[in-house]
């Protein structure tokens, strides 16, 4: 399956993942919104909505740049409704956009609080309750429709929450959404899952996090990419509720078995890379 023709709406996008998923489902023809805030460059952080759209452009597909924050409701449906007008409707929700601040409960502030859980747990839901509808259609006119959130499974151990509660909270809030709407939704042929990287993902916000010493123990968020395209390419009907990771994914759907072309510093063992926040602990090896 491709995902040529088909419109795709991400919030956040204009770097890392988001931008990655992106430009993979460009590279097929696809029409892709990014909705987020930076309109202009940020000091720190490199790319814009439009120098996203610049590429999405430039790997083949169709671009709409829209200036949204998240956060504000009437944004998120005016723009929701630019991509149905200009594309002729949507058929895939990437909930991409997140917030993140690892620290405990007395050094998290109440500001950073509710920006997390107003970006995370918040936008998502309301990202999903403004598209929806229209999926809702796609699925009706057998276009295949996915719900993709960038959230990690659910686990409950302590471990995941002792050290970052308000960040573990709103992360598990976007995983929630998954877990309720591919049963809600089941019988509407909507598709609705998350994804997560078994390793640390070399993007700007991780940079910002450590530095060097963690891009060079990371993936690209090119595996990111190509493990969200498989599973948008999955039947919608049958696919559904499933909590992946990127690496597992790729080798169960489409047979992968050697990643190091996905790691930041060429010839970086598996092994050797760093894990990311609430990766199951009994997964497969590939070294």
């Amino acid at each position: 399956m491709t995902l040529k023709g088909k419109t795709i709406f991400v919030t956040g996008g204009s770097r890392g993942i988001g931008l990655a998923i992106a430009v993979r489902a460009a590279r097929d023809g696809a029409n892709v919104a990014i909705a987020a805030k930076t309109a202009e460059p940020h000091p720190k952080l490199p790319g814009t909505i439009y120098s996203a759209a610049e590429e999405i452009e430039k790997a083949g597909g169709k671009a709409l740049p829209i200036v949204c924050d998240l956060r504000e409701e009437q944004q998120l449906v005016d723009a929701v409704k630019k991509t149905a007008d200009t594309f002729g409707g949507i058929d895939v929700l990437v909930n991409n956009a997140s917030a993140i601040q690892l620290t405990g409960t007395l050094q998290t502030d109440m500001k950073r609080y509710d920006l997390m859980n107003g970006i995370n747990a918040r936008g998502t839901f309301m990202a999903g309750r403004v598209v929806i509808p229209h999926l809702q259609a796609s699925a009706r006119a057998g276009r295949n429709p996915h719900i993709l959130t960038l959230s990690p499974p659910l686990d409950m151990r302590a471990k995941w929450f002792a050290p970052h509660v308000a960040y573990t909270m709103a992360k598990y809030g976007m995983s929630l959404c998954t877990l309720a709407w591919a049963e809600e939704f089941r019988k509407d042929g909507i598709a609705a899952n998350s994804l997560w990287p078994r390793t640390l993902i070399a993007t700007a916000a991780v940079n910002m996090i450590g530095g060097k010493n963690l891009l060079d123990k990371s993936r690209t968020p090119e595996i990111m990419a190509d493990a969200a395209h498989l599973l948008l390419c999955q039947p919608s009907r049958e696919f559904t509720g499933q909590f992946c990771i990127d690496d597992v994914l790729l080798n169960q759907k489409a047979g992968v078995t050697d990643f190091s072309r996905y790691a930041a510093v060429p010839g970086t063992r598996n092994s050797a890379l760093l894990p990311d926040f609430f990766v199951p602990d009994e997964l497969p090896r590939f070294d």
